[in-house]
């Protein structure tokens, strides 16, 4: 080999970690199950999100365990920007309620961004429970003291936590029974084989409309414009009651700056496209897109709001 063709092929050799650093696919891994609010969310920004990283989207659920299994996943990935997951405020809770967990939250992911909030409904199956209201709702509870049982996407999720609070909050009491991930939670809710259970409501709407399920109450401070026929807990006599449900992107730890950079300037792009914005207005969800340092001190702060919820609640980790 002359001088030129070596220098050329050391060249060559230089510029694979760069060409490497960008690719053609970015995997969204989603620790929720597909119907989840997250999934829902993230599917109809995907669109935009393929733009704005100028490469194909691919949304990889992984729901198992209620959600470690794609956490766990996202922890072993390339810390290349190509691999990044929109999670749900279910990841600051584990850490509170899962006595051992195969990675450190949040020092082994990199937040990227908190993108918003989303509503939370309490619903019920309308021939299990015939409440139409959260007063005739406690009202059965307390006349049949353990004797319903409600859903959630699995142990110490948003969800399960969110009915736990309702729950504490009226002084009533119901058996858990947890599934893994929200699509079959809401299908045997249809089906009768649960009670009631709290969901994000972009994941509900359409059996809210079609009557399969009812809803009882938003834990929101406020109705949302989504759905301003539905009433809060709070104005249905549980004083300042509110919890809030929100997403966010994380990478794997040590994601370099300039692939933080990307995510997030891209993560912004697609949730201003107009057409991932109606579909955010619908589905209820708040938008309110933070900075990479801002993520990381909120995801650092949340662990401790949750851990003092999970105590005021009484649940024991598992």
């Amino acid at each position: 080999m002359n001088r030129r063709d070596f220098s050329l092929a050391t060249l060559a050799t230089l510029a694979v970690p760069a060409a490497l650093a960008q690719s053609d696919v970015v995997k969204f891994i989603l620790p929720n199950a597909v119907g989840s609010g997250v999934d829902t969310i993230t599917r109809a920004a995907q669109p935009a999100l393929s733009k704005a990283f100028n490469a194909s989207v691919v949304v990889d659920n992984q729901p198992g365990a209620g959600g470690v299994v794609g956490l766990q996943a996202l922890a072993r990935a390339p810390a290349d920007g190509n691999t990044l997951a929109i999670v749900s405020n279910n990841v600051v809770i584990f850490p509170s309620v899962l006595k051992a967990l195969p990675f450190d939250m949040p020092g082994d992911f990199t937040p990227i961004a908190v993108i918003g909030a989303t509503p939370m409904v309490l619903v019920v199956n309308p021939q299990k429970m015939p409440a139409k209201d959260a007063k005739e709702f406690f009202a059965l509870l307390k006349a049949k003291p353990d004797g319903y049982n409600f859903a959630s996407g699995g142990n110490g999720t948003i969800l399960h936590l969110a009915s736990e609070m309702v729950l504490d909050a009226a002084g009533v009491k119901a058996k858990h029974i947890p599934y893994k991930g929200v699509g079959p939670m809401v299908t045997d809710l249809i089906g009768g084989q649960v009670d009631f259970g709290t969901v994000a409501l972009p994941s509900v709407q359409g059996q809210l409309k079609s009557g399969q399920l009812r809803a009882i109450g938003l834990l929101t401070p406020q109705r949302t414009a989504a759905a301003p026929d539905i009433p809060t807990f709070a104005e249905q006599g549980l004083k300042d009651f509110s919890l809030d449900a929100w997403f966010g992107v994380l990478g794997p730890k040590n994601l370099p700056p300039a692939q933080v950079k990307r995510a997030h300037d891209a993560v912004v792009a697609a949730f201003a496209d107009p057409a991932v914005k109606e579909a955010m207005a619908k589905q209820g969800n708040t938008i309110n897109i933070s900075t990479s340092e801002q993520a990381q001190i909120a995801f650092k702060r949340e662990l401790q709001r949750f851990a003092a919820l999970v105590k005021k609640v009484g649940l024991e980790p598992q």
